[in-house]
C-alpha cells in the first residue's frame, strides 16, 4: 500500500500483550493511526522467564527498540538438554538470524513493560474488554463492556487464547487441554543451590516431568518451571507442596532442594492449553494474530516469538500489498504454514509410555486427530 494510504488507516488492536503491543509498534512506525484496547485496568504480567530468539531480536532492532529489550534481559549463547539426574543429552547454540546470534532471557513482566513503554502515551486504552465486533466489510464496529464503542478500518485480534474476536468471527472451538500442568516461579539466584552459573537455558527431562531452568542474572534471579503430565483440566488447579515435589522425584538433588524450598503462594500454577489450528485468520478488515490465531504449547519456546514475528509480518504485508484485504491474505499465507507446524511439533512433548501412565489407553496428542486430542 502507498504510504499515504497506510497513514489514513485507523487500526484497532485488541489486546496489549506481547503480540498486540508489538503490532502497535510495528504498525505505528508505518504512520497508521493505532489504538490498543486492553481489558485489564492496569498493565502487569505474572509468570516467569521466556527466551527471545535471534529472529525476534532482529525485529526489535528493525523497530529501533533493541536496547529497550536488551537492557532488561540477559544474552544466552546456547541451550542444553539433560536427563533428570543431570547427564548431558544435547547442547547447541541458538539458530542465528542475520547478525543476531543470542537468545535473550527476560522476565515476562519486564518484557511487556518494555514493549508497552516504547508506545506513544495514550495509545493503550486500559479497561476496554471487547464485548462484540461487527464486521461490515471495509470497516468494523467494536463495542466494549464499559459501554464505549470504536470504529476501525483494520482490527487486529491479539486477545489471546480465549479470543473474543476469534470466537465471534472465525471459530467457536475452545482451547484444548494438553494433559499438562505448569508450575512456574522466579526465585533468587541465592536460593538456586548453585544452578545459576551462566546465562544459558537448561532443560532436565524425567518421566512425565520436564524442568526448565532459565537464568535471569541481570536480576540475580532464576526462572524455575516444572511441566508435568496431570489429568486435572481445571484452568488454575490447586496443587500442594507434596504434589509438586512428587513431580521431581528422582531429579538432580539440587532441583529437588529448590522445589522443597518454594513458597507455594508465589508459584503460578496453571493447566496448559493450546488451540487447534484455525482454518482462516482474516476477513477483509479483521485479522487474528498471536495466541488468538495459533496458541501453542510451550515445549518449543515459540509462543511469544511467534507473536512478535506475526507483528512484523503484518506490517510487512501492508507495505507490500495493494490493499488491506490483500495484505491480510498475504499475512496469513506467510505465517499460517509456519505456525501450523509449530503448533504440531509443540504437541510432541511426551512419549506414548508417559501419556499412558497418566491417561491409560490414550496416545500423545501429536499422534491423534485434532478432535480426538481434545478428549
Amino acid at each position: 500500500m502507498k504510504a499515504e494510504d497506510i497513514k489514513n488507516l485507523k487500526i484497532a488492536v485488541i489486546g496489549a500483550g506481547y503480540g498486540g503491543a508489538a503490532a502497535a509498534k510495528a504498525l505505528s512506525l508505518l504512520g497508521a493511526d493505532v489504538t490498543v484496547y486492553e481489558q485489564a485496568p492496569r498493565m502487569g504480567e505474572v509468570g516467569a522467564g521466556i527466551g527471545l530468539r535471534p529472529a525476534t531480536m532482529a525485529r526489535f532492532r528493525q523497530w529501533g527498540i533493541f536496547d529497550a529489550i536488551a537492557n532488561v534481559s540477559s544474552a544466552s549463547d546456547y541451550f542444553e538438554i539433560l536427563t533428570a539426574t543431570g547427564e548431558p543429552i544435547m547442547k547447541d547454540t541458538w539458530p542465528e538470524f542475520g547478525d543476531e546470534k543470542h537468545t535473550y532471557l527476560i522476565h515476562r513482566r519486564d518484557f511487556i513493560e518494555a514493549l508497552v513503554g516504547v508506545l506513544p502515551e495514550g495509545m493503550v486504552q486500559l479497561g476496554h474488554r471487547l464485548e462484540s465486533i461487527e464486521d461490515n466489510g471495509g470497516r468494523s464496529l467494536l463495542t466494549f463492556t464499559n459501554g464505549k464503542t470504536a470504529e476501525a478500518d483494520l482490527v487486529v485480534g491479539a486477545d489471546g487464547i480465549k479470543s473474543t474476536v476469534r470466537e465471534q468471527l472465525f471459530s467457536d472451538k475452545g482451547p484444548v487441554f494438553s494433559g499438562e500442568h505448569a508450575y512456574r516461579v522466579v526465585i533468587s539466584a541465592d536460593d538456586a543451590h548453585g544452578m545459576v552459573t551462566d546465562d544459558n537455558l537448561r532443560m532436565y527431562i524425567g518421566k512425565g516431568t520436564k524442568v526448565y531452568l532459565l537464568p535471569l542474572r541481570h536480576r540475580n534471579q532464576m526462572s524455575f518451571d516444572i511441566t508435568a503430565l496431570n489429568p486435572d483440566s481445571t484452568w488454575a488447579p490447586a496443587i500442594t507442596k507434596d504434589e509438586l515435589l512428587k513431580t521431581v522425584e528422582g531429579f538432580d538433588e539440587r532441583i529437588v532442594a529448590i522445589a522443597r524450598g518454594l513458597d507455594m503462594d508465589t508459584v503460578n500454577i496453571r493447566a496448559v492449553y493450546d488451540i487447534d489450528p484455525v482454518e482462516n485468520w482474516h476477513t477483509d478488515s479483521v485479522v487474528l494474530m498471536g495466541d488468538a490465531a495459533h496458541s501453542m504449547l510451550h515445549h518449543q519456546g515459540q509462543g511469544a516469538n511467534s507473536a512478535i514475528e506475526d507483528a512484523g509480518a503484518l506490517a510487512d504485508a501492508l507495505v507490500q500489498a495493494g490493499s488491506v484485504k490483500e495484505a491480510l491474505a498475504l499475512f496469513q499465507a506467510t505465517r499460517k504454514p509456519v505456525t501450523d507446524e509449530l503448533q504440531r511439533i509443540s504437541r510432541q512433548g511426551w512419549s506414548e509410555e508417559e501419556v499412558n501412565d497418566v491417561f491409560p489407553g490414550q496416545k500423545p496428542a501429536s499422534q491423534q486427530p485434532a478432535e480426538a486430542a481434545k478428549a
